[in-house]
């Protein structure tokens, strides 16, 4: 069967390939381009193998929540550029992931990536990862997702695509709960109250604070009173009832909700990246390297 520009033209806008790559899955299946698409699919998977070690820190933070608002769901999808960040591909993929565990609650995150990425399509959110990898030209991975569910009202808010925070509130309103995420993604908080910041990050801080204290040459009780007031500040630093309140600094956020009746169940916080080592390269060398690998 000839090859036609046509048909080369059709692979290309079904699959995002080259035209060269096209061509080639096009003669080798004389002409079928359902065939010539499932080659392709094999050869894509290859190419996606082969970018899993590069690293992946870029991306983008998803947010859906469900029609009833009681239940929101969280991803992040990571990619190695800003620049694939903002394609409509990539942008659609993680929609649709975030979609799933909205409606499915995976258990984690292999239960996720066998699903159907949208319903009544066989194709595997881990099938249109590597798919999406072989057409973009770039590692991408689904990192993380959270499912949150409430009695009481949620709010969310994105800064950009870059931070998400989903907040629970009880005996709150819709604007109380938007106010407190836009306060999580500013602030950072580690937790809700100190009762939950992990042990070892208070021990790694009370070490600090011993270090510090004895260096003063001040008797041992004296010492102890520091201590114990250096951990007092880190606990209100670090959680989100201790923390002034973003949009009035004078009025800390557990005060804020003992005025409206209102407390905060738990939030989520994603922030693109985080915790990601990022590889430092120079970039001619990087340049040269795809070169001499072409």
């Amino acid at each position: 069967m000839a090859i036609t520009a046509a048909l080369v033209k059709e692979l290309r806008e079904r699959t995002g390939a080259g035209m060269m790559e096209c061509k080639k899955a096009l003669t080798e299946t004389n002409g079928d381009i359902e065939a010539a698409i499932e080659l392709m699919r094999k050869s894509g998977a290859a190419k996606a193998d082969k970018k899993a070690g590069r690293i992946a820190a870029e991306g983008l933070i998803v947010i859906q929540q469900s029609d009833d608002a009681r239940s929101a769901a969280v991803v992040e999808i990571n990619c190695e550029t800003d620049f694939v960040a903002k394609n409509e591909d990539f942008q659609a993929f993680a929609n649709a992931v975030c979609a799933r565990v909205l409606a499915a609650d995976p258990a984690d995150l292999d239960a996720l990536l066998a699903m159907p990425l949208n319903d009544g399509d066989a194709t595997t959110v881990e099938e249109a990862r590597k798919a999406l990898i072989a057409k973009l030209g770039e590692n991408m991975n689904v990192r993380r997702f959270a499912r949150i569910e409430t009695q009481g009202v949620l709010g969310s808010y994105l800064h950009g695509t870059r931070i998400g925070v989903v907040v629970d509130v009880a005996g709150g309103d819709v604007e109380l709960a938007r106010d407190l995420a836009m306060h999580v993604a500013a602030s950072r908080p580690l937790c809700v109250r100190p009762d939950q910041v992990p042990a070892d990050e208070v021990a790694k801080e009370r070490d600090v604070a011993e270090a510090q204290a004895a260096a003063s040459g001040k008797p041992a009780n004296i010492i102890e009173k520091m201590v114990e007031g250096r951990i007092r500040k880190y606990l209100e630093e670090v959680t989100l009832l201790g923390q002034p309140f973003v949009k009035d600094p004078n009025t800390k956020v557990d005060a804020l909700l003992k005025g409206k009746g209102a407390e905060v169940a738990g939030f989520i916080r994603f922030e693109v990246g985080e915790g990601i080592e990022k590889k430092t390269e120079n970039f001619a060398e990087e340049v040269m390297s795809q070169v001499r690998g072409g």
